[in-house]
């Protein structure tokens, strides 16, 4: 009977409860859908509620806005490592990759034209029109601007970048990447910029960029970083410059985390390989086993449980 006495407290504490607030990047929305399902039939006392935006904004809603958030993740890591550390979050775990697309439909004007050597030459065609993100709030935006500037580069076409960033009526631009696939769908727009597993997970059809520009692979950071992008800093009127470099995504907890026990269990499940990373990985996007953290001496500050899957 002691015993029992004993432990039936410690257990009602080990089982997290009450609503974790989860704010992430559009492009995971899919993938998190898939997780909050798992999580919540394992641990039926939590109830999740999700915010889905570009990952600029979802970090402002917590800087700016003051809104009360657990976790944080993010397309872009450099996103939390610029607007969240130190001041609202101690660290940032590195769990995913991806690269870019571009995406197009069969009803798409020149569908059956476009391909890795003339994708660009289309998107300069006036009767085409084309989208991407905004790059001050989404990350899938900036990276798609990257993208443009290394093929100018890559492609050696000298002023293809600004032909095809000038004010021109075929260009669209949206808060976050998930938003043009309607646009997209419905017949409004030809082609999107979009991450691959996006892509898969619609179902659309999409120009495999080459390697050297796709941002998806790490080997080629060094030629990435000749593309440079200026967008929204911490403050208003502020600006901050990002340089290309493989895309990699970001999660933290927040040092005020509402719910800091149940955001420790959903981050435990989340990054394992078994959990987690398995969703990401069957849903098209590959994750990163073991995880790592974007500064070595963050590893020492993670919760102990979370050690275990993180590399330095």
């Amino acid at each position: 009977m002691l015993l029992f006495v004993m432990v039936l407290p410690c257990s009602a504490v080990a089982e997290p409860r009450g609503a974790l607030i989860i704010f992430h990047a559009g492009s995971l929305s899919a993938p998190f859908e898939a997780m909050e399902k798992c999580f919540e039939s394992r641990y039926p006392r939590v109830n999740i509620f999700r915010e889905a935006s570009g990952s600029q904004k979802a970090a402002r809603k917590i800087t700016e806005l003051g809104k009360p958030c657990d976790v944080m993740a993010s397309a872009d890591y450099a996103v939390i490592d610029e607007l969240l550390i130190p001041q609202h979050a101690d660290w940032n775990i590195l769990f995913a990759t991806n690269q870019l697309v571009l995406c197009y439909t069969d009803r798409s004007r020149y569908a059956d034209e476009i391909d890795p050597h003339n994708w660009y030459e289309i998107l300069l065609r006036e009767d085409t029109a084309w989208g991407h993100s905004d790059p001050n709030l989404d990350p899938c935006g900036y990276r798609s601007l990257m993208v443009m500037q290394l093929a100018e580069k890559y492609y050696n076409v000298p002023g293809l970048y600004k032909r095809l960033t000038a004010g021109r009526q075929g260009r669209h631009v949206r808060s976050k990447s998930t938003e043009l696939i309607s646009l997209l769908e419905s017949g409004k727009i030809d082609f999107v910029w979009e991450y691959l597993f996006i892509a898969v997970q619609h179902d659309l059809r999409f120009v495999l960029l080459p390697d050297e520009i796709n941002l998806g692979n790490h080997r080629y950071n060094s030629f990435y970083s000749h593309a440079l992008v200026k967008v929204a800093g911490k403050g208003p009127g502020e600006f901050m410059e990002l340089r290309g470099k493989s895309c990699t995504y970001g999660v933290t907890l927040l040092k005020n985390a509402p719910n800091r026990e149940a955001a420790i269990a959903f981050m435990t499940y989340m990054l394992d390989p078994q959990g987690g990373l398995k969703v990401l990985d069957r849903m098209g996007q590959p994750p990163l086993i073991p995880c790592s953290v974007s500064a070595k001496q963050m590893k020492s500050r993670l919760p102990e449980v979370l050690q275990n899957y993180v590399k330095e």
